[in-house]
Order: structure tokens, then sequence, then C-alpha cells
């Protein structure tokens, strides 16, 4: 299938203001674009690109002062299959982890192993280890948040999230890496796109959270906050958390004026687009 993504935000900022975008999807879906993304600015300014520690693509450039949109579309094939389900997949023992998985095993700035490790250990300690344990994680993480865009905070970390039980796709994915942490099994936290393709249309479309657990020998796709296998996962960026990997990171001051994000099959490729 294909699959049509792209954004548009608006800020206005008092003064001019540099920013880190992360907003383009990773290197890893290159040979699935169809249809390469545009980057449109309005004002239009110059902008760089660098990858950063995580191999995500960060786009640097200097907001005018006043409002400022950014804009992207692109299109990208998908084989259309579920999130694969692998029962057998078993967990790896820390001293025979590939070394770039270390760094996922450590507390991070919204996932506090060390508050919650007796936690961990009390609820899961005794399930099966592989799949199962890190499915149970899931489970509970589901059920113990409720979940409601007016109870989003930014600065909710994965021990509040515990304690409070309540938030958004971010503070699900937090504190499931967290306890996934405190049980010694690598987690890493994802942003993306996830289109309602082939489930009700619900909400007004976002950027997504999710969550990618090392287990035998590969990192695999766990969805804590809807907690069943969906269809046309796009991933923009990775890192420990939500703290690695905003959206926008602005140098300064700015207020968000709108914000619209998209991810719809289609049957065939758009016409060349000009922009918003």
């Amino acid at each position: 299938m294909l699959i049509r993504y792209g954004y548009d935000i608006t800020v206005t900022c008092p003064q001019p203001t540099p920013m880190v975008c992360l907003l383009a999807v990773r290197d890893e879906r290159a040979a699935d674009m169809r249809a390469a993304e545009q980057l449109v600015t309005t004002p239009n300014v110059p902008t760089t690109s660098y990858r950063d520690l995580f191999g995500n693509t960060c786009r640097r450039m200097v907001a005018p002062a006043g409002d400022f949109s950014i804009w992207g579309d692109g299109t990208i094939w998908d084989g259309g299959r579920p999130d694969p389900v692998d029962w057998s997949a078993a967990e790896i023992p820390v001293a025979a982890l590939p070394d770039a998985c270390l760094v996922y095993l450590m507390g991070s700035r919204y996932c506090e192993t060390d508050r919650l490790s007796q936690i961990a250990w009390d609820l899961f300690g005794q399930v099966g280890p592989g799949w199962a344990r890190v499915q149970a994680v899931c489970d509970f993480t589901n059920r113990h948040i409720t979940f409601g865009y007016h109870n989003a905070r930014a600065t909710r970390t994965a021990f509040e999230a515990y304690q409070e039980r309540i938030g958004v796709c971010r503070d699900y994915a937090h504190l499931a890496i967290a306890l996934l942490r405190c049980l010694n099994i690598p987690a890493r936290y994802v942003n993306g796109y996830l289109g309602d393709i082939g489930v009700p249309i619900v909400d007004p479309m976002d950027f997504s959270a999710w969550i990618e657990v090392y287990l035998g020998g590969r990192w695999l796709t766990f969805d804590p906050r809807n907690n069943v296998p969906r269809i046309g996962r796009i991933v923009v960026a990775l890192g420990r958390d939500a703290a690695d990997i905003p959206l926008i990171n602005s140098f300064g001051p700015h207020v968000l004026r709108s914000f619209r994000v998209w991810a719809y099959e289609v049957a065939d490729l758009p016409r060349p687009a000009a922009g918003p």
C-alpha cells in the first residue's frame, strides 16, 4: 500500500529563534519512498541537516520573528501487514547484549529506573521471560493509565504516570520503557506516524509514540497505548525517551499556533505539491 503522510505546524516567535526539527522519516525507510518528502517553510528560510547520535535526521533553521510555518509531505510504500508478533522471541542476557543496546537499559530524563525498579520486579518478576514478559508490561501499562489529551503534561515522568494513572501516548511509552529497563530488557522510545488504517477513526491525527524492545537479537515494536498490532507505522525518530527527540527544539520562546498531521492510504502518487 501507499501512505501519504505529512504535517503543517505554525509557531509564533517574539524574535529570530534558532530551531532544530526532528520531522523527517528515518533513513531506514529511504528505499520505500515513492514521493520524497518535501519541506516548505513560510517565510522561506535556509535549512541544513545532520544526523544525531541515534541516527535521526535533524534540520536546523532560524525562525524569524512573527508567525512561522513548517510544512512537509511525502508518500511511502508499506507492506500493509500488522506489527509482527513473535511469542518465541527471547530475552538476551545483559552480558550478551550488543554494546549499542546498553544505553537503553539506563535511566533517562523521563524514565526513572531507580524509582520503579522494585515495583517492576514485584509486578513482573514471576512472569516468564521474553515476549510474554514484555507483553505483560504493555498490558499493565495499557490498563493502568487512562488516556486523554486534556491529561497531557510535557514534564510528566514515568514514575509520575505510574502514580497519577493518567496521560497520553508518550506517558504510556515512558512507563513501559522504564519498567522494562528495570527488568534488564532494552527498550527505546519511538516517535512517528500511525494513521487510522484498519481501525476506526476516533480522534484527529497526531504524531504517535510507541516503543521498540530488544528481543531475540532484534528490535521489535510494542505499543502500550493501543496494545494491538497496527498497520502502517512510519518511524520519524527514536531515542532513550522524549527528551532526545522533540519534534521542534527551539532555542528561545515560541507559541504553538496550529498543528496538523496526516497519514492515510492512497491509491496513487499525489501530484507534486507546491506547499501548504
